[in-house]
């Protein structure tokens, strides 16, 4: 399970969402678990609305982030009891120094225990208004 994504707010409520440019604005497909009017059903407890950002209250990029051994990283993925993380710090010494693995140039990431990581919290960024036409 990805631990990126995007959230918008809609008619009061937060969806999963993803956006999808259309050829002159921006559109997000809405996702609920949970049947709701204009909704469709494109599987089995996935129930999809797409509408114009314009509509949207709020949409927001969302990571989720935590500190393991007093460095910064993101969480990718977890299971089984160990966490993805990827180093934020830019600093390929102490990437090194704490045993992470190079995935590409700049990129660190290592599977570790989840009782080792601390402060695992949301991190949203707003997509601004003046932002969303891109």
């Amino acid at each position: 399970m990805s631990r990126h994504f995007y959230r918008a707010r809609w008619q009061g409520a937060d969806y999963m969402a993803s956006p999808e440019p259309h050829a002159l604005e921006l559109w997000v497909r809405l996702r609920s678990s949970e049947p709701a009017d204009g909704f469709e059903e494109v599987e089995p407890g996935c129930h999809v609305r797409t509408v114009p950002v314009t509509e949207c209250a709020a949409l927001d990029f969302v990571t989720i982030v935590c500190q393991w051994r007093g460095e910064r990283f993101h969480v990718h993925d977890e299971k089984d009891g160990l966490v993805l993380l990827e180093y934020l710090g830019g600093s390929a010494l102490t990437a090194v120094e704490l045993g992470l693995e190079r995935v590409e140039r700049g990129v660190y990431r290592l599977w570790v225990p989840r009782a080792e990581v601390i402060g695992i919290q949301e991190e949203a960024v707003p997509l601004n208004a003046e932002d969303q036409h891109l």
